[in-house]
């Protein structure tokens, strides 16, 4: 049985998004505007198989395939919105199952740092991929599970305010997105990204019924 954790469309990658891709991914690079498509599956190895069947079905090019032991990620994108929409239709035959079988995201961890410290700015800036968080600016840390929904949230947050992104990390048992900027920007941030969240359909998560 392949478990469908995350399923998401970006009808449109971000600027900063985009570029943070660009940097840490191994695969084709995305650029700012493309469409691009999160499936997040457990176990994590049958993850092979659907990017097989996604490149097989349509013309969209891979960016991101995380292969682990309980869970697989992959990130495909292509300028034609459409292209996207039928990977992700092939990919739910594929697996049969429909979209809302996706777990719905659990918002774990919604915090905000005002004013940051100069040394926890630097502590945060040695393990960063995207941009420093500079002493004074406040930080939006947020955590979910699965862990794939974190570009969502992070996608929607970089719509909604004037913020810089720091990290976000879409793989692994938790997704976890860092976003720096002003107070007030930073709070419209922590608002879209939850409001999005909540937004999207799917089971309940197993972890959370418990």
């Amino acid at each position: 049985m392949i478990d469908l954790r995350t399923f998401i469309l970006l009808d449109s990658l971000q600027e900063q998004l985009a570029s943070y891709i660009g940097s840490t991914a191994k695969g084709f690079l995305p650029v700012p505007g493309v469409a691009s498509l999160f499936v997040e599956i457990a176990p994590g190895l049958a993850i092979n198989q659907v990017t097989d069947v996604a490149l097989k079905a349509t013309s969209c090019q891979p960016a991101i395939q995380i292969v682990e032991r309980a869970y697989g990620l992959l990130e495909v994108h292509h300028h034609d919105k459409g292209e996207v929409v039928s990977a992700g239709a092939a990919i739910l035959d594929f697996l049969e199952v429909a979209e809302d079988q996706r777990t719905k995201p659990d918002l774990v961890s919604n915090q905000i740092i005002r004013s940051m410290e100069a040394y926890q700015c630097q502590l945060i800036n040695r393990n960063r991929s995207g941009s420093m968080i500079l002493p004074g600016e406040s930080l939006f840390i947020l955590e979910t599970e699965p862990a794939g929904y974190a570009v969502f949230a992070a996608n929607e947050a970089e719509k909604a305010a004037r913020v810089k992104l720091v990290d976000v990390r879409p793989f692994g048992a938790f997704g976890r997105l860092y976003m720096s900027g002003p107070e007030a920007e930073i709070d419209s941030a922590a608002e879209a990204a939850a409001r999005a969240l909540e937004s999207i359909t799917g089971k309940p998560n197993k972890r959370k019924s418990k």
